[in-house]
């Protein structure tokens, strides 16, 4: 197929994978619901924590349910090349700042002009009024855990909280299944493949795609990292393994014909985004807290000006902006990335200072609190 051309036998892929969900963690979650506490095949939470910590050999006569869907994600893939897992991590931490404007900015806001997932945002209270700052940072912790040293092995923090994010999601889709309200032959089912492979694409290749777009300097090796490290997050969430993909190419391939399906529009996105831009002034800061609030304010809505252009901003009903902010990152990421990151120092540098911001973006998120992603809906 020539680049650009439409494939009409992926989109139709696309359209029936709407309806399809991660049946592991759909039984997984239907035991968990099952009412009577003597029904057999019923797993606890308990249970459930005790496998995710210590492995489901460690779980007394395991319930089936748990023990198949530990069997998804325990073992690890032939093509697993931890090498590549930890560069594609150094790479994403020394990143820095670049990642977390590009995953706020295009990735997430960016995706709020699109209807459906929006409005499970919605329904579940995701991202709006109060909640908004705290489930960021939430989504922030879980995506720089899994890039930490030793992170996706076995024990490992972000192995840990991806496998959590699994079963959140299964446990997201049998409330809304079974609790109705959610107009499924519309959206598909709340958390789909689709949508899974559409996720997952916004944080490897639209991340690639977005630091480069701020001047970031991306090897074909740096690129060829982040993707091997995702893909390995994509097999722990689940997402259909022919949706994995090692080449940033192949998932830009995806993500556009993902673009073709979705519908822009809906009363959703507006408000989600205006959220997301309000929390900024509920920043944590050590010193002028109100006046570093007001500048995240408007330095955001300056990117966001600069990713989604002026008929994004007027999509999502955000208030006229002006691109002020870009040309100076674009100018200090050209140095720092292109010329200094071109020796063994200065990656060690901009490493030490990927590490720093990740700490400090962490912190004004989650203040005092500990760094946790949501809890489970029980």
């Amino acid at each position: 197929m020539s680049r650009g051309r439409v494939d009409e036998r992926l989109l139709a892929t696309i359209g029936e994978r709407l309806t399809a969900r991660d049946e592991l963690g759909a039984a997984l979650a239907d035991a968990l619901r099952a009412t009577d506490a003597g029904q057999p095949g019923k797993v606890t939470m308990k249970q459930f924590r005790r496998a995710l910590q210590d492995g489901v050999d460690a779980v007394p006569d395991a319930p089936r349910a748990l023990r198949d869907f530990f069997a998804a994600v325990e073992p690890v893939p032939d093509w697993v090349d931890f090498d590549l897992v930890e560069e594609g991590g150094r790479v994403a931490r020394r990143f820095g700042r670049n990642t977390a404007d590009v995953m706020l900015q295009l990735a997430l806001i960016g995706s709020y002009r699109f209807d459906g997932p929006p409005r499970l945002l919605v329904e579940t209270g995701g991202l709006v009024g109060g909640s908004a700052l705290r489930r960021i940072a939430e989504t922030q912790h879980w995506a720089t855990a899994v890039t930490a040293p030793g992170a996706l092995r076995r024990e490992g923090e972000g192995f840990r909280l991806t496998v959590h994010v699994r079963l959140m999601h299964a446990l997201v889709n049998h409330r809304f299944e079974h609790g109705g309200g959610w107009d499924a032959g519309r959206w598909g089912l709340p958390v789909n493949q689709s949508d899974l492979a559409a996720t997952l694409g916004l944080f490897n290749a639209v991340q690639l795609l977005g630091v480069r777009l701020l001047g970031v300097r991306v090897t074909r090796a740096e690129s060829r990292a982040v993707m091997h490290l995702w893909k390995y997050v994509g097999h722990l969430l689940g997402v259909d393994e022919d949706w994995l993909f090692d080449h940033e190419a192949q998932q830009h391939r995806l993500n556009y014909h993902l673009l073709l399906t979705q519908s822009y529009g809906g009363s959703a996105g507006p408000p989600l985004a205006g959220a997301l831009v309000e929390a900024q002034r509920h920043l944590h800061f050590r010193h002028f807290a109100r006046v570093r609030r007001a500048y995240a304010r408007a330095r955001l809505l300056s990117m966001l000006r600069f990713f989604l252009g002026r008929r994004g901003m007027r999509d999502l009903g955000l208030p006229h902006a002006l691109p002020w902010a870009v040309p100076p990152i674009v100018a200090a990421n050209v140095l720092r990335y292109r010329i200094l990151g071109r020796t063994e120092a200065g990656r060690a540098r901009l490493q030490r200072r990927g590490e720093r911001f990740i700490a400090r973006h962490l912190r004004r998120h989650f203040h005092e609190r500990t760094p946790d992603v949501a809890a489970f809906d029980m």
